[in-house]
């Protein structure tokens, strides 16, 4: 009992550390996947070559190192055994026969039988040993196969591309040469076929890779009619579904999507512009009216409510249409900039503009405006100092328009972008009295792929940063 209960804690601490350990991995391997993920390209063509080719260089890098270790060390090992042995038969000729003058009988029958070109030098001592390769398996078996069927002093010559390796064997007073061609000991073809494999891959990939192009066009086609459309641009003229079945079946159902939404923006508009026009004709019938009876003190208030009713209408009408329809053409920060210091001279307050880069943008250019102008207007209202910078490049635009006015608190600042929305101190509150000044310019900004964010101004007012492709 007493060693179960000195065993309990050191299981609970072991288990400890195990669960901690196993927590631990999924941790780890997603630090892991962030870490590829940051240096992995992003575009899906890129990702798809890697897809392809990293497969095939991972099964060349195996089959080439199992065939280098396995069959060329092989094959070499037993040519090198083969040539060794025909040597250690030669020490055994002049050990056997040391009579023999010159040695021709045994030379000629290396040279006939063995294909081996020996010479017995004098008892002089063998060279040096001359630096090794960095990586040769021929030295390496050549060596360690003389050393095992001779046993005797050696020293062999296998650097360099020469065709003949060189073997010195030291024998009781004499040196035996010999003069091997390197294909009799080495397996010297192998690079055959390393270059079948890399000349197949090469092929493969020229094959691969514009099949892959097509395969990735229709997908990258599909991608910029959507983005054109979450821009407000018009649609490619070309776009037609095309490519794979899943690819065409998502291109049908992108164009019946913006069938849809562009049929619904119709009949909201027409829908809308009927209204409009219905209580238009009411809103002249009273001010006509107003005019041929009673007294000017008794209409000027009934005739300033029908003036108010007019501007709240037109605001509606304009925020539900949201300049959808315009095509998307050229726009002239400078010019509009240059009217813009024409407006706060008349309304007696301090403008200064910035702008970097291209002054032309691409976007729907009445909406853009209006956009602006609702933004502007709004600080020339409630501030004295209005500072704008645009900076145009890299394909977007952005817009900071800084003024010295009272701002708006912070957890108020998303909720005045809201459709009809009236703060009792909020600067969003225009002329009209309908709180759609900053619903109408966010809508024209998202509706061009953009947005407007709120913030406080280093000038102590509101900061609005409009940031729009273009």
């Amino acid at each position: 009992m007493a060693t179960t209960q000195l065993e309990r804690p050191g299981d609970r601490g072991l288990s400890a550390r195990a669960r901690r350990a196993l927590k631990a991995v999924p941790l780890a391997w997603k630090r892991f996947w962030r870490l590829v993920s940051l240096y992995m390209p992003k575009r899906l063509y890129a990702r798809s070559l890697i897809i392809v080719i990293a497969p095939m260089i991972l099964l060349q890098s195996v089959l080439a190192f199992v065939f280098m270790e396995r069959h060329w060390q092989t094959v070499t090992q037993r040519l090198s055994q083969a040539t060794v042995r025909d040597i250690a038969a030669i020490v055994d000729l002049v050990e056997t026969y040391p009579n023999d003058a010159d040695y021709a009988n045994i030379i000629r029958i290396a040279q006939d039988r063995m294909q081996l070109k020996i010479d017995l030098l004098p008892p002089d001592p063998l060279p040096a040993p001359g630096p090794k390769p960095f990586f040769s398996i021929l030295d390496e078996i050549l060596s360690s196969e003389i050393t095992h069927q001779i046993n005797r002093p050696f020293w062999i010559d296998t650097v360099g591309n020469s065709n003949i390796i060189e073997v010195r064997v030291q024998l009781e007073g004499k040196v035996l040469r010999a003069f091997v061609r390197r294909s009799q000991a080495y397996a010297s073809n192998t690079h055959i076929f390393l270059i079948w494999m890399v000349g197949t891959s090469l092929v493969l990939l020229m094959i691969a890779i514009p099949f892959l192009r097509n395969q990735i066009r229709p997908i990258l086609t599909l991608a910029e009619a959507a983005e054109s459309f979450g821009k407000g641009r018009p649609m490619p003229l070309d776009f037609r579904p095309r490519g794979a079945e899943e690819v065409r079946r998502a291109g049908f159902a992108f164009i019946q999507m913006r069938e849809r939404i562009e049929r619904q923006l119709e009949q909201r508009t027409a829908m809308l512009t009927g209204v409009s026009h219905d209580l238009r004709t009411i809103l002249t019938r009273f001010k006509l009216q107003l005019a041929l009876t009673g007294t000017k003190a008794d209409t000027e208030a009934l005739g300033q409510d029908i003036d108010d009713m007019q501007s709240m209408l037109e605001g509606y009408l304009a925020f539900a249409r949201g300049e959808a329809t315009e095509d998307a053409g050229r726009f002239n920060l400078e010019a509009y900039f240059d009217k813009l210091g024409e407006e706060a001279t008349l309304r007696k307050r301090k403008l200064s503009t910035s702008l970097a880069g291209d002054p032309n943008v691409h976007v729907r250019p009445h909406a853009f405006a209006r956009l602006l102008s609702n933004v502007v207007g709004n600080a020339f209202r409630y501030a004295k100092t209005v500072e704008i910078n645009a900076n145009h490049g890299r394909g977007s635009l952005l817009v900071t328009i800084d003024d010295d006015g009272p701002g708006i608190p912070p957890e108020k600042r998303e909720h005045v972008f809201k459709p009809f929305v009236r703060l009792d101190e909020a600067r969003n509150l225009d002329a009209s009295g309908t709180g759609l000044g900053l619903a109408i310019a966010r809508d024209i900004a998202r509706s061009h792929g953009g947005d407007i964010m709120l913030d406080k101004s280093p000038l102590g007012g509101l900061r609005a940063v409009i940031k729009v492709p273009a």
